[in-house]
């Protein structure tokens, strides 16, 4: 019996103001509620925008988005914490927002993020690194059916990457999983369709392995 639907796309597109042409346009597919699907496309073909738009963050220019099961934020993304609080003020807001028990999550974030006492001071003297780490471990201190990925390994050092990863593919395997990235073999070990971006146009395929091929060829015209 076919897992149900817990995710459909359609007709979605995105124009910003200042582009000639549109990112992409009339996009439309399904994610089942245990799919692996990866998003594939050059630079500046729209895999980060399509991420930040099935995460509330980004807004379409037309098309809809349906979620049937909850979604993570862009997994790593820093960009709605509120700089002038703490990195304990942002959990404990996030927190309620998501009506989880404050010291739970606390707990998870310090153990994830390894932040320490700097949980203490202003995000906005956070460095890059350690907004990531923040971001990392408050997305992974809440449970999600769907987990959206923008480029898993950009996210650390290569031991929080590992660190990273087994909490994502070992430890939430039974979850889907929407992962933009360049690195093929984190693509092929955990991805069971594709969907490739290219010049404004989408298409889905269901064999990964196809699909890499055909972006390995893009990317080397």
């Amino acid at each position: 019996m076919a897992e149900p639907i817990g995710l459909s796309v359609r007709g979605l597109s995105k124009k910003y103001i200042t582009a000639k042409r549109p990112i992409f346009e009339d996009l439309s597919f399904e994610l089942p509620r245990d799919g692996r699907l990866a998003i594939l496309g050059r630079n500046g073909q729209g895999k980060s925008s399509l991420i930040k738009m099935l995460g509330g963050i980004l807004k379409p220019s037309g098309g809809v988005i349906d979620w049937r099961m909850t979604s993570s934020w862009p997994i790593g993304f820093a960009g709605g914490f509120q700089g002038s609080l703490t990195g304990l003020d942002n959990i404990n807001f996030l927190s309620r927002l998501y009506d989880r028990d404050f010291q739970d999550i606390l707990a998870r974030v310090d153990d994830f993020a390894e932040l320490g006492v700097a949980l203490k001071r202003p995000v906005k003297h956070y460095s890059s690194g350690m907004r990531a780490r923040l971001a990392f471990g408050l997305s992974l201190a809440i449970e999600f059916d769907c987990y959206l990925i923008d480029e898993l390994v950009s996210v650390g050092d290569a031991r929080f990457q590992r660190k990273c990863e087994e909490e994502l593919f070992q430890h939430r395997k039974d979850r889907a999983f929407l992962m933009a990235s360049h690195d093929m073999n984190i693509i092929s070990q955990h991805c069971s369709r594709a969907l490739i971006i290219e010049n404004g146009r989408a298409k889905i395929f269901e064999d990964i392995h196809e699909a890499i091929d055909v972006y390995s060829w893009l990317r080397a015209v």
